[in-house]
């Protein structure tokens, strides 16, 4: 299996895992990206983690992706966006998306829709993307990668993503204002015991302009023996 993650800024993630692709919230309008919606190929599958304008971002040019989002993203998706084949589903469900496995997770965070019409967009998420199914007995062969979405730090990270969903990498938010700022987002990477940790939601916006340094520092001070990598826009990652 090959596992791959590309950063196209904000909290826009490509994720390959072997021949499945996964596009996270994509919002090419951002500081750390020079593509834009039209340069980039159609997923396979698409995931947003919630309604705001800066997450559902350039959704509608995707349509002929598989939607994958709780059921009110995928309701107001096919309603206004064009989306004719989706995966509605909520927190702690599991789907299985060609190679991948999706869990959707907590994130505590705020959510809505910037409509003419009443949408509920439903609890906000972050998604669990792994190579093999997850289960209660340790898999050392398995490869985890975290998207905690637009949250604020919760013991969630610690008792239950981190023990029983064990990811090996986490793209954790840093801005910030609207979600966790540094010192949080390290915590976060603390308790979630990751390999690999990334940053994001930051810089797009002067609340959410912060220095990585601070985050690497404050990662440093909880004495993890995580790696952090900064990517800047279009860098990739492979995850052995």
């Amino acid at each position: 299996m090959s596992f791959e993650l590309t950063y196209h800024g904000h909290s826009t993630w490509h994720v390959t895992v072997d021949d499945t692709t996964l596009l996270i919230d994509p919002f090419f309008d951002n500081a750390h990206s020079e593509l834009t919606a039209d340069d980039v190929d159609t997923p396979d599958y698409l995931l947003l983690t919630h309604g705001h304008a800066d997450h559902i971002g350039h959704a509608a040019q995707f349509t002929e992706a598989t939607l994958v989002a709780t059921p009110e993203i995928v309701s107001y998706a096919g309603d206004e966006l064009g989306f004719a084949d989706a995966i509605g589903m909520n927190l702690g469900g599991t789907v299985e998306c060609d190679d991948a496995f999706v869990t959707m997770v907590r994130a505590d965070h705020t959510n809505g829709i910037n409509t003419d019409h009443e949408y509920e967009g439903g609890m906000p998420a972050g998604f669990v993307i792994s190579d093999t199914e997850p289960t209660q007995v340790a898999d050392t062969e398995s490869t985890t990668f975290y998207h905690a979405g637009d949250t604020a730090l919760m013991s969630e990270m610690k008792d239950v993503i981190g023990p029983s969903l064990e990811p090996d990498a986490a793209a954790v938010p840093i801005g910030d204002h609207f979600t966790m700022g540094p010192m949080q987002a390290a915590i976060a990477v603390d308790w979630l015991d990751v390999e690999h940790a990334f940053p994001m939601h930051y810089d797009t916006f002067p609340p959410i302009e912060v220095d990585t340094d601070d985050w690497e520092r404050e990662v440093q001070a909880t004495e993890s023996e995580v790696t952090t990598h900064i990517l800047d826009g279009e860098e990739s990652v492979v995850l052995d």
